[in-house]
């Protein structure tokens, strides 16, 4: 990591670290309780993950915006709403010196304690294998000093405690139930979180890690080998067949199997906590 890099990491961080003062009650609940209208009646948020995910992009992104002009950087929105990063930070006195950072949201499981449902790391389609390509992305990929995940880990509220029927008054606020709390914010290059498995079904996006305490570490499956095997196994995701001593043939899509095809250690995949299959968050 050149210097350039570190401080936009350290500084951003510590902008991410008074995230939660900004975002939280003292109770541990969500600042925002839902929408106004002219007549001052409040509508309660849907708890539906997409919902929650875009309004805290809302809430946060003023403080984004601080931080740029604190910075130095030029915040550039992507221009669509399937394109890659959420928003790219360009330096105002170097603009070839370019972020990507994606917003990330995702909920604890409450049958799973430490685990959450996981997210979607991009693409490891088009961009990310033609590297000077401009589909479905702001900037080419490789114009990019790197990629980071800013996400936030938080609880769900209970059905029982919910009633999005319920229209309030402006002197009910304090009542009123937040969709969601314990709002847990971290700052983490992509690479450093990721899982070797797809993160949405069908489409290929790139899946993260589930453990909450490695996320916020960065201790993902790559987080030993290096952003090198990161972007070699996923550029080649399910693309490379090998033979079984069955006689099956069969596409690589798992990390073990891609290290010993390519000669790698697989002792240095981190397997502590495994990853989910598909991650259902944004």
């Amino acid at each position: 990591m050149d210097e350039r890099q570190s401080h936009f990491e350290r500084t951003l961080l510590a902008h991410v670290a008074k995230l939660n003062a900004y975002s939280e009650q003292e109770d541990g609940q969500w600042t925002v309780k839902g929408f106004i209208d002219v007549f001052k009646n409040i509508y309660t948020i849907s708890a539906d993950t997409k919902i929650v995910s875009k309004i805290l992009e809302i809430h946060i992104f003023p403080e984004l915006l601080k931080f740029a002009d604190e910075a130095g950087y030029q915040i550039v929105l992507a221009d669509h709403q399937n394109y890659y990063p959420d928003i790219s930070f360009v330096a105002l006195d170097d603009p070839t010196i370019k972020f990507a950072v994606d917003l990330k949201t995702t909920y604890r499981l409450q049958d799973k304690p430490g685990y959450c449902n996981g997210f979607t790391l991009g693409s490891h389609g088009a961009y990310f294998v033609d590297r000077a390509g401009k589909k479905n992305i702001q900037f080419p990929y490789n114009e990019y000093t790197a990629h980071y995940c800013l996400g936030v880990i938080y609880d769900r509220a209970l059905k029982t405690d919910l009633d999005e029927t319920r229209v309030y008054d402006i002197t009910d606020l304090e009542s009123i139930t937040s969709v969601i709390s314990h709002l847990q914010f971290f700052l983490t290059e992509k690479w450093k979180i990721a899982s070797d498995k797809s993160g949405s079904g069908n489409t290929a996006n790139i899946g993260s890690i589930n453990n909450v305490e490695e996320i916020v570490a960065g201790a993902g499956m790559f987080s030993r080998l290096g952003e090198s095997w990161f972007d070699d196994y996923w550029m080649n995701y399910g693309k490379i067949s090998i033979s079984l001593p069955t006689g099956v043939t069969k596409k690589i899509t798992d990390l073990e199997s891609f290290l010993v095809y390519r000669g790698g250690d697989p002792s240095l995949i981190v397997h502590k906590h495994g990853s989910r299959k598909r991650a259902l968050s944004e």
